[in-house]
């Protein structure tokens, strides 16, 4: 079987510098796996729309969610287009995992580094992890893991926020833990990045994932893992049960 095609499909923003961002995401992946061919797809917003896609690619195909927990758009949206063609499969999101951990620890240090020692607060302080939110229940439980991961990593005390659909929301947060930093679980810049932005007046707010720079070489090596994880388990499914005897 040829290598499936990886099919990295985000959500979607009308914000440019946050749509580039992405773009270069699934560029830096594309170039990382030149045996793939890799292409991006839109669950909204933007097109292409991920639904209207796939039953036009021929072959097999691996979906990627560039979404960094499960929900509604990988349980519904996702799955459910992947249930109508046989040879496709859904990996897990990007989601919670230490290497994600990792570029929010690099983004709280950029912060901190921005900041003059005159008006930094302490660096052992609390962090508010500010995360888009959803009702599923399995977000919550993702939330809360990559929450337990960036406080490993920091060896500080983090605290969650949600910017919709969950309690408590960012101002709350930031009312009990008056000297904390806000560290944005987002992965590009869009509605819940200014929204975070506009809850947060006067506080060191941390640039998303994808900051519009340099593409961290850690969220590459996420997304072709997760490819390769979904594309072995696609490769079992579709291989023929040895004849009996």
């Amino acid at each position: 079987m040829s290598r499936p095609i990886l099919l990295a499909v985000s959500h979607g923003t009308s914000d440019a510098e946050g749509a580039r961002a992405i773009a270069d995401l699934v560029g830096a992946v594309a170039a990382a796996m030149p045996e793939v061919e890799v292409r991006s797809a839109f669950v909204d917003v933007q097109q292409p729309d991920a639904a209207d896609l796939l039953p036009t690619i021929d072959g097999p195909v691996v979906i990627v969610p560039l979404l960094l927990s499960r929900g509604f758009h990988v349980h519904h949206d996702l799955h459910g287009m992947a249930a109508n063609k046989a040879d496709a499969v859904v990996s897990a999101p990007m989601g919670p995992d230490p290497r994600l951990a990792e570029v929010l620890a690099e983004r709280l240090a950029e912060t901190s580094a921005e900041t003059s020692a005159e008006t930094s607060p302490e660096t052992d302080g609390p962090v508010v992890l500010a995360v888009a939110g959803s009702r599923d229940p399995a977000s919550l439980t993702d939330a809360e893991a990559t929450a337990s991961l960036l406080s490993l990593r920091l060896g500080r005390r983090v605290e969650l926020a949600y910017l919709a659909a969950r309690e408590p929301d960012l101002p709350h947060a930031l009312r009990e833990h008056p000297d904390a930093v806000v560290s944005t679980y987002l992965l590009a810049r869009g509605f819940f990045f200014d929204l975070a932005l506009r809850q947060a007046p006067g506080r060191r707010v941390t640039a998303p994932l994808l900051d519009g720079t340099t593409v961290p070489q850690p969220l590459i090596d996420l997304i072709v893992a997760r490819y390769e994880e979904a594309s072995a388990q696609l490769q079992a499914a579709l291989t023929p049960e040895p004849a009996q005897s």
